[in-house]
């Protein structure tokens, strides 16, 4: 189906299935429940979710096919939001336009990049792309200030021409008229589901990147890319030049991230330039590798997995922690705090830390070689309850006999 395999069209429709459910899946536990805390089913941060994904899945595209390490992919996310707040300014509030200028523009940018960073590989290659997006944010910081508008962001006026919005338009981005923030609620005993235009409008083009990286995954133009992780020199000693094929993912991957932050930009008209710095460079190369690098799904799995803890355990303060410990006797509970306290709230980055060190240690596949291990143990428990079944009606005949 869609022109894939049976496996790859199973993992498509799980990403379907739990994307567009996403508002029930996350919101596990009724509203007024003191585990409340934990729900992630809000628009804000389902978006992120799905943003984050598309930055991740076109990061593995490089990083899970070629090898090359790059901690410059902030640059291009940066590029997109930029882009698409300038198409806000002058054009109108519609999102088309301005997502069409953010992945454009990303390209170029990405290509000019990856032209040059290119020559080298290995740590230089690295270092080069670092390099680059520093630059890039500071430039957007200082120098650029008439087109980025330096530390303050970019942002929309009045003032500003937009010159197709129309009277009657929503004055927030929209799509022909569905704003990207208006949602619908629904109430179901204890529990509230939030549907939203935006995150809903974020969630097709996941679907639609997830399924483009299962073709390129899958094509020759991968096949190659994996070639040039396993042994690019010996490529090069054929006569072959790969560097067309690298400059290609390169260029794509950037796509992907122009087009995150174009979305980003879509969900919330402004851009500033905190997304070109290194530590959003950093936050996308680990939500790969926690993920699983190489791996189709990975990438998803490590950007939710990253963006619910940035977003709920930073939230978990003193005062949540002692309504949770309140049943215990006061020294009880205040030890039990002053336990906790450092992983959350702004310790939160501890506790990530500590998960990523244990995922590297012991699934160096990341998340997704959990959910492999975990997959072989439930199959071999059904074929050795299948075989002591078999055995045990063999006996019975026997007996029988």
């Amino acid at each position: 189906m869609f022109g894939l395999e049976k496996r790859d069209t199973l993992l498509l429709g799980v990403v379907v299935v739990l994307t567009l459910f996403a508002p029930f899946i996350l919101n596990p536990f009724p509203a007024d429940s003191g585990l409340a805390q934990f729900n992630a089913g809000y628009p804000d941060l389902m978006q992120r979710f799905v943003i984050f994904g598309i930055f991740a899945i076109g990061f593995n595209i490089l990083f899970g096919l070629t090898g090359y390490l790059s901690f410059g992919h902030a640059a291009f996310l940066g590029v997109g939001s930029y882009s698409a707040v300038w198409m806000f300014k002058l054009l109108s509030y519609n999102v088309v336009p301005a997502l069409v200028l953010a992945v454009i523009m990303a390209g170029l940018f990405s290509a000019l990049i990856g032209f040059i960073s290119l020559r080298r590989s290995g740590i230089y290659f690295s270092i080069l792309t670092l390099a680059f997006a520093q630059m890039s944010f500071n430039l957007a910081y200082s120098v650029l200030t008439p087109i980025t508008n330096g530390e303050t962001g970019l942002q929309i006026y009045n003032s500003d021409p937009q010159y197709l919005q129309s009277v009657d338009a929503p004055s927030f981005p929209n799509l022909f008229g569905a704003a990207m923030n208006s949602s619908t609620t629904l109430f179901f005993g204890g529990w509230t589901f939030t549907f939203s235009v935006g995150y809903y409008f974020c969630a097709i083009f996941l679907i639609l990147a997830f399924y483009l990286a299962i073709r390129i995954f899958r094509s020759p133009f991968g096949m190659m890319l994996r070639a040039v992780k396993s042994n690019q020199q010996r490529m090069n000693y054929t006569g072959l030049n790969t560097r067309p094929y690298t400059l290609a993912a390169f260029v794509i991957s950037g796509m992907y991230a122009g087009l995150a932050g174009g979305l980003l930009a879509a969900m919330d008209p402004l851009a500033g330039a905190e997304r070109m710095q290194w530590t959003a460079s950093g936050e996308v190369v680990l939500m790969t590798i926690l993920g699983g690098a190489g791996t189709l799904i990975g990438p998803v799995l490590g950007a939710g997995f990253i963006k619910y803890f940035e977003n709920i355990f930073a939230k978990i303060n003193d005062n949540v922690l002692h309504g949770w410990f309140a049943f215990m006797p006061d020294g009880i509970e205040d030890a039990m705090v002053a336990i906790i306290h450092p992983f959350v709230g702004k310790g939160w980055h501890l506790t990530l830390g500590l998960l990523f060190m244990l995922v590297v240690i012991f699934l160096p596949g990341g998340l997704v070689e959990g959910g492999q291990r975990l997959g072989r143990v439930f199959r071999r428990k059904d074929k050795n309850a299948g075989s002591v079944e078999a055995d045990a009606a063999q006996q019975r005949n026997e007996a029988a006999e």
